[in-house]
């Protein structure tokens, strides 16, 4: 009998049918976006407001410089006293000279004419202090503000001030009347001011002074000696505290050194 043909057994798999991404496009629209974005101007976000760029301003230079020098000498004259300002009462050794006044020195560095004019109108209006007063290292220097100066400088001085006081029971070690200090070369000094803060003789001092009559014979000697030494001095005047007794040994004994240096008080 024969046989039947056998049938291949046939596995059929169903298989989806490939679907388009959809995150393709998504990818692709985001990416566009991106590049849109990008390629908008930072004004373009703004709502009606335009936009300033932030720039450093640049000094404006002008094309053709001023004729400073060329300006009568009146008028140079009163441009540096609006530059330098108001004259302080006194000059003297202190932590804050850079701030006020060393950097305004720099005008003297322009040219040698600057440099004279303004070197003389700076130093001849101003009060220059013999021997600092500023407590920690300044009352303690051995250089004092005169000292430090230079001779053409110190020519153009035209008064001083020898302030009493400070240091009455142990006076600074840096408080001697010497040649360092320059006062022969101060020729143009015409005025001393001496200025009293206590008189260590009057009965508040007792008990703490060093001895007595010691403070009051150490400033004699000092007014003495910046007296010798001043070429040209004419006058000398006296001022202090109102706890300074006129007729105390202190103010007696400074005015009767005056008296004797031919000075007028």
């Amino acid at each position: 009998m024969p046989r039947r043909p056998v049938r291949s057994a046939t596995v059929r798999v169903a298989v989806a049918p490939q679907r388009a991404s959809i995150h393709a496009p998504a990818q692709t629209s985001k990416d566009e976006a991106d590049d849109d974005f990008k390629a908008l101007s930072i004004a373009s976000l703004t709502l009606n407001t335009p936009l300033t760029l932030l720039k450093r301003p640049q000094r404006r230079v002008p094309s053709k410089p001023f004729p400073f020098l060329s300006l009568p000498s009146e008028l140079r004259i009163k441009v540096y006293e609006q530059y330098f300002g108001p004259a302080e009462e006194v000059l003297d050794l202190g932590p804050d000279n850079y701030k006020r006044i060393h950097k305004l020195l720099g005008l003297m560095r322009v040219c040698k004419q600057t440099h004279a004019e303004a070197t003389h109108l700076f130093y001849s209006t101003r009060c220059f202090r013999v021997f600092p007063i500023y407590p920690g290292r300044y009352i303690k220097t051995k250089k004092p503000l005169l000292a430090r100066l230079k001779p053409r400088q110190r020519e153009c001085l035209t008064s001083l001030q020898l302030r009493l006081g400070p240091g009455w029971n142990a006076p600074p070690r840096g408080w001697i009347v010497n040649e360092a200090l320059g006062l022969q070369e101060c020729v143009k000094v015409h005025k001393l001011r001496v200025f009293v803060e206590c008189d260590p003789s009057d009965g508040f001092f007792k008990g703490f002074r060093h001895s007595e009559g010691f403070y009051e014979g150490f400033s004699r000697e000092l007014l003495a000696g910046i007296i010798d030494l001043l070429p040209c001095l004419d006058v000398i005047e006296f001022d202090a505290w109102s706890c300074v007794k006129k007729s105390g040994p202190m103010m007696q004994g400074l005015v009767e050194v005056a008296a004797r240096r031919y000075g007028r008080l």
